[in-house]
Order: C-alpha cells, then structure tokens, then sequence
C-alpha cells in the first residue's frame, strides 16, 4: 500500500432522497442545520446543509428514480416509521455529540419518533438512536467536544 494521504478532513456527508425539501426541513428543524450555497445540477435537486460548529457539509441528494443501484435505505413511509432503532445496523448512521440531550429527547418523543436510549458503562455517557424521515440512522450522544 503507498502513503496515506495527508491533510485529511471530512468535507461533506450525501445522503440520496426521493425528496430533498422534506429531508432538509428535517435536518433544520430536528438537530439545527442551516442551508448554505448549492449548486445548480439542473436534472437533480440538491440542498447543501452545514451546522454553525461543523466543518463539514451535509449534501441532501434527489435518489435517481432510474438507477437500478441502491442508493441508500428504502421502504415506504410507513415501512420507516414503523421501524425500531433498537436494531439499527451499528455501521449505518450519523451521530453528533449534544448539549441538551434530555430535552432534545424529550421533543423527539413528543413529536413521534421512537428512540432508542442506552448509558455506556461509565454511568455518563448517554446515547439515543433514531432514524430520519428516510430511514438513515442517527445517533446523538453527550460527548464532550475534544
């Protein structure tokens, strides 16, 4: 194997999605991203999302309704709504540390989204699995920033 690459940062996560616009108000409403300059592709929509304290973006994707490859999760609404995040496949997700964890549950909940919550062994460390209006795992945890 050569060198490994040097300067490595993650510039943007892409998630593919029937419908951006649903996906994005999501993302804005649920964890607080914000819309930043996007692209014009003309045959696709996108919406580029970015968080105030990220260096990263997060690129919402229009799913191509032509490709004959996966593009990520699929199922209908009621097939992801229905879905338990006590079985979410442990390397498919997003996960972002937060500082209001209990509270930001407690509006999942309210607003419908079943959760699934567990406490690490250290008695401190507490983590909640959810998924997103497409079935894409998210975990949100109290991490302390580094």
């Amino acid at each position: 194997m050569g060198a490994a690459a040097t300067g490595v940062w993650l510039n943007h996560i892409s998630r593919a999605t029937p419908d951006v616009k649903r996906l994005a108000k999501f993302y804005e409403e649920v964890l607080g991203f914000e819309r930043i300059e996007s692209p014009n592709f003309g045959d696709f929509d996108v919406i580029w999302l970015k968080l105030p304290s990220a260096s990263f973006a997060l690129h919402l994707i229009e799913r191509n309704p032509l490709s004959s490859l996966p593009e990520g999760p699929s199922g209908s609404t009621a097939e992801i709504a229905a879905a338990d995040p006590k079985h979410l496949p442990r390397g498919h997700h997003l996960s972002f540390a937060i500082s209001n964890y209990d509270s930001f549950i407690e509006s999942l909940k309210g607003n419908g989204v079943k959760v699934f919550e567990k406490t690490q062994p250290d008695g401190k460390t507490k983590q909640a699995f959810f998924f997103d209006p497409d079935g894409n795992g998210l975990e949100v945890g109290t991490w302390v920033q580094p």
